[in-house]
């Protein structure tokens, strides 16, 4: 990565994003204290769920907000409820308790295709590109609910990945694995979401892959979207977050800055390895 020197992101070219104000959050009953959601773009609050109208809990009271010029990112030991917290909000699976607000508006009942008409950008784990397509044509389909004239859209996201650009007329199977996950990141911005939502991005790629990627969501991020992140490489997810959360077992075990979680002992000794 880049030396580490991550803190002059800031809006850079608001353009590719729908900002609309930040809206006001109250918590739902299930926490029983403050969270700190008031500028919120996206907040999971008080989530309670699991798989199917009978299924087990796999969330339980779990809490995770992203703000506006953010990186945060979740974290935690394999099981943790990472994913499925992720797809809680994405409209996955059903909520016992709690609800997930969007720029100010109760979306806990929309489905996932309106959320991302409301605004969401998500990027599955895997399985997210169509490997028979060009990578220009994946970017296309990624624009399906625009009416207007993409093409500038199109154009930023070969700034943001310049390397897509100079692929853009091969098929997406036979990027490496890295650039897959940037065609991928790509086809979400397509659709100008106020924020974007990444399921462990660098799983399965190398450190040297895995150091470009983050980098390359730095560059996402410097462009005013507030971006919730996924992530099993927990040390080097929370060197780049504004804001972490550590779940356990569907809970929020720890949370606070980036900086701050990466200096707690007990952080250290049980999730990063001492």
């Amino acid at each position: 990565m880049s030396n580490g020197a991550y803190d002059d992101r800031g809006n850079k070219d608001a353009s590719i994003t729908n900002p609309k104000g930040t809206g006001t959050m109250t918590p739902a009953v299930g926490t029983g204290k403050e969270m700190q959601t008031r500028n919120a773009f996206l907040v999971g609050d008080s989530m309670t769920g699991g798989y199917g109208k009978s299924g087990p809990d796999i969330l339980h009271d779990c809490t995770i907000a992203v703000d506006p010029g953010e990186i945060a990112v979740i974290v935690g030991p394999n099981g943790a409820g990472k994913s499925t917290a992720m797809k809680a909000v994405f409209g996955m699976l059903d909520l016992r308790q709690g609800s997930v607000r969007l720029d100010g508006e109760d979306i806990t009942n929309l489905s996932p295709q309106d959320r991302v008409v409301k605004g969401m950008g998500f990027v599955p784990q895997t399985n997210n590109i169509f490997t028979s397509m060009t990578v220009e044509e994946n970017l296309e389909m990624g624009a399906f609910i625009r009416k207007d004239d993409f093409s500038e859209t199109i154009q930023q996201v070969y700034e943001l990945f310049p390397i897509l650009g100079d692929k853009r007329n091969q098929p997406a199977g036979e990027l490496s694995g890295g650039q897959r996950q940037q065609v991928a990141v790509g086809r979400a911005l397509m659709t100008q979401p106020k924020v974007l939502m990444l399921d462990e991005p660098t799983a399965g790629v190398s450190p040297i892959v895995m150091d470009e990627l983050f980098d390359r969501i730095i560059e996402v991020s410097r462009t005013g979207i507030p971006i919730l992140m996924v992530e099993q490489n927990a040390r080097q997810a929370l060197e780049i977050a504004d804001k972490g959360y550590v779940l356990v077992q569907g809970r929020n075990a720890y949370s606070g800055t980036g900086k701050a979680l990466l200096e707690d002992p007990e952080v250290r000794k049980s999730f990063l390895g001492g």
